[in-house]
């Protein structure tokens, strides 16, 4: 029996082979039809015997290519035609439907055979891919996804390459950024002053290699933008990377050659070893040897590297046997973004790099690299760029809504079609520059998908960035609390409905009471949330200034502890002896309330500890006195809730709210201090204290309230000792615990929770 069918097939299913896979799959069933791509996803006009029709159908569902995703297949019988073959048609464009776009995808192990192999008409070319691999979302202009709609679309295929694009056995059929030597994106090398080096194509890699052995520094034009390259192994091309940057202690992330040469510097699980060698190969936070070191220059103070395996042909070709290790951070001028174009790469960049290597494969979309870590048994979202981006979260019912996410680590988000799609990592919107990348990436995701957004979620925070640049829009605005998003982006991602005990622990978020929070304890569900607890408040002087000045918070602290002890005197003494006359300077003011604000913030808290203890009382990038301060623990070390292993504190109820009173763990750490207890110990003790508290409170409120579900969210949860034991702690009293995987417990999660609130108003609004 002849059967003809009409196949919607709905999904992450262009720029992944699946036209390809659909033409062999039909032409090894003897059936005809077509295939084409369209705004909702594919078509496939089929007809043929039954059984053909069924093992197509089967295939189709079980089997497809490794990249797509699909969401959904809709089938429907029409009357037989007259087809004589089958064939891929010509993409269509429909206004208001939704078209999934993949990521940018690693090389695969096929492409990386053609770069290595001498008789191969792609050795050692730098652009090479596949169906299977290269980039998508940093070049696509627009959808559906044709080369003519990306920045491939000025490259005029070569006869060779046409023909392996137009044959659908070859695993280049349709791909669409395919190219060679002859026909495709070339290289070349300038010095900082914009002179080019003269040289053949088939030198440019082997000179930059001798010149980043000699302990030159390149920015080199990579897959989403440019990345500051320099010798891994050379001390001093690191220290001056960081004169030239003014970067003094934030860790460089490395490319290594192979997995080989990570396992001689790291520890690798095999969940770690899974996701480095995947098809993503985003940046992976691997635990140090101490036996094999590489420069201290690279992660000071750190115990842990950024590492990640090459990803594009260009840097499989940059390493080598004798230069196993490259510093690869994304380059850009502080707090600015990632730079993408030539022109501006150049102009903002030749005074740090001695050499550019430059290329014409034009970057439409910037994009910075992923980052996770192991945490927790799993593999945990640090910042979510490059290899995960634009891949959607299913959420069914989900209104037209723009989130425009926080200030800090900035992401926004878009509802549409029952999807909710998250943006790359954009940074912190703190100048003109960041501010217009973050307003050019809304423009561009509002394009690619036909979006018109009918509402818009912001934060409280009156004077945020985004909350600004959102109140301009002339449409419905939905503000939304800090934490409470927080709590609400690991419910969505967790999908839970139910009310929840949420821990929401950060460095800054605007509260209902117009306090900076930031050691939540709530009970809330999508639509509302109550506070049930929190540190107590301190008085902060300088407000954002003691982000950047942990000293501010040291000082604050060891003042409220002398008032809540009744040590006054005792404790302004120790305020001058620790931290000067500044410090008895900042006492008048908070004495005085001059410029202070209350907070209850966990983030400021461990800052408080660190400066007192000395390990940082300024820093040069976001949380690095929280992370030193954890990287004091022993390795060898684990919780204890025996009372001489964490410190007293009191737990309180005033106005139907538990507050945790932290001062006996500062008066305990200041008397380790005269004890000469080492460091190590002292801050093993500080995070034993947080984790203890913490527990305590949630088994309060579960006796309370009767809620038995924990959700953990907010930055300080990044902080391993400290989530890995609050999760032990709290299951072994039997709480179901949920936690981030595919997003970030930071900010950069914020827009999801932002939009699944907002979701959820616009409802109750409509009933």
């Amino acid at each position: 029996m002849m059967l003809h069918l009409f196949i919607k097939v709905e999904g992450i299913v262009q720029g992944v082979g699946f036209r390809p896979f659909v033409y062999n799959l039909a032409y090894k069933n003897s059936l005809t039809g077509w295939v084409n791509n369209n705004s909702e996803g594919v078509y496939i006009n089929i007809q043929g015997m039954e059984k053909s029709i069924n093992n197509f159908i089967d295939e189709l569902k079980n089997s497809p290519p490794p990249l797509s995703k699909i969401e959904n297949i809709n089938i429907k019988e029409l009357p037989l035609e007259n087809f004589k073959s089958f064939s891929i048609k010509k993409s269509e464009f429909r206004k208001n439907k939704i078209t999934l776009i993949s990521p940018d995808i690693a090389t695969c192990s096929d492409c990386l055979k053609d770069i290595h192999d001498r008789h191969n008409r792609r050795y050692k070319y730098a652009f090479t891919n596949c169906t299977n691999c290269g980039p998508r979302f940093s070049i696509i202009k627009s959808i559906p996804y044709d080369r003519c709609e990306t920045t491939m679309g000025k490259f005029t295929m070569c006869s060779n390459c046409e023909s392996e694009y137009t044959n659908p056995l070859n695993r280049r059929f349709h791909a669409q950024p395919n190219a060679c030597h002859n026909c495709g994106p070339h290289l070349w090398i300038t010095d900082n002053s914009g002179n080019i080096i003269e040289m053949p194509q088939d030198n440019i890699i082997d000179w930059t290699i001798q010149k980043l052995k000699e302990g030159n520094i390149f920015a080199v034009k990579g897959l989403g933008g440019f990345l500051l390259v320099c010798d891994g192994h050379n001390d001093n091309a690191v220290k001056e990377l960081r004169k030239r940057k003014r970067r003094p202690d934030k860790p460089f992330a490395v490319m290594m050659s192979d997995i080989d040469t990570i396992n001689k510097y790291c520890y690798v699980n095999e969940k770690e070893y899974n996701v480095l060698t995947g098809i993503r190969k985003p940046i992976v936070l691997l635990n140090k040897k101490n036996k094999y070191k590489l420069p201290d220059s690279i992660a000071p103070n750190m115990k842990t590297l950024g590492v990640m395996l090459p990803y594009t042909p260009l840097h499989e070709l940059l390493l080598s046997e004798d230069l196993d290790t490259l510093i690869m951070t994304s380059a850009n001028i502080y707090g600015c973004p990632i730079e993408y174009e030539n022109n501006s790469a150049f102009e903002n960049l030749n005074n740090i790099v001695d050499y550019f290597m430059f290329h014409n494969r034009d970057i439409y979309t910037p994009i910075d690299d992923s980052v996770v870590r192991y945490m927790c048994g799993d593999i945990r979202m640090i910042r979510r760029a490059r290899g995960y981006v634009p891949d959607p979260v299913n959420y069914s019912g989900i209104e037209n809504i723009l989130a425009a996410g926080p200030d800090m680590k900035n992401t926004f988000a878009i509802g549409l079609e029952n999807y909710i799609f998250l943006s790359q990592h954009n940074g912190d919107l703190q100048n003109v520059e960041t501010i217009n990348n973050y307003k050019r990436n809304i423009r561009h995701i509002k394009d690619l998908f036909s979006f018109k957004p009918k509402f818009i979620a912001y934060d409280a925070h009156p004077n945020y960035e985004s909350t600004l640049i959102a109140k301009d829009m002339n449409i419905k605005k939905i503000p939304v609390y800090h934490h409470h998003a927080h709590i609400v982006s690991c419910m969505v991602e967790n999908k839970l409905k139910d009310n929840v005990i949420g821990l929401s622990f950060d460095g800054t978020g605007f509260g209902t009471d117009k306090c900076i929070w930031g050691s939540e304890f709530l009970i809330c569900n999508k639509k509302r949330f109550q506070r049930i607890g929190h540190l107590d408040y301190t008085l902060l002087a300088g407000g954002d200034k003691s982000i950047l000045e942990p000293w501010r918070s040291g000082v604050s602290y060891l003042i409220s502890t002398g008032e809540n002890l009744n040590k006054e005197n005792q404790y302004f003494s120790l305020i001058e002896s620790i931290f000067g006359s500044n410090g008895l300077k900042l006492s008048t003011m908070i004495n005085k309330k001059i410029n202070c604000v209350k907070t209850s913030s966990m983030g400021r808290f461990f800052d408080a500890v660190s400066s007192i203890l000395g390990i940082r009382k300024f820093i040069s990038y976001e949380g690095q006195a929280s992370i030193e301060l954890e990287c004091c623990i022993p390795d060898n070390y684990s919780y204890s809730d025996k009372t001489e292993d964490h410190y007293d504190f009191n737990i309180i109820s005033s106005n139907g709210e538990y507050i945790i009173m932290p001062y006996k763990i500062i008066h305990g750490i200041i008397s380790d201090l005269k004890e000469n207890v080492k460091i190590s110990d002292i801050s093993w003790k500080f995070h034993n204290s947080i984790i203890a508290f913490s527990v305590k409170l949630c088994e309060k409120i579960r006796k309370e309230y009767f809620i038995n579900d924990i959700v953990l969210s907010g930055g300080v949860f990044q902080n391993k000792y400290l989530m890995e034991n609050i999760v032990d702690e709290l299951r072994k009293l039997n709480f179901k615990v949920y936690t981030h995987k595919y997003f970030p417990s930071n900010d950069g999660g914020i827009s999801l929770g932002q939009i699944a609130i907002a979701n959820e108003k616009i409802i109750d609004d409509i009933k």
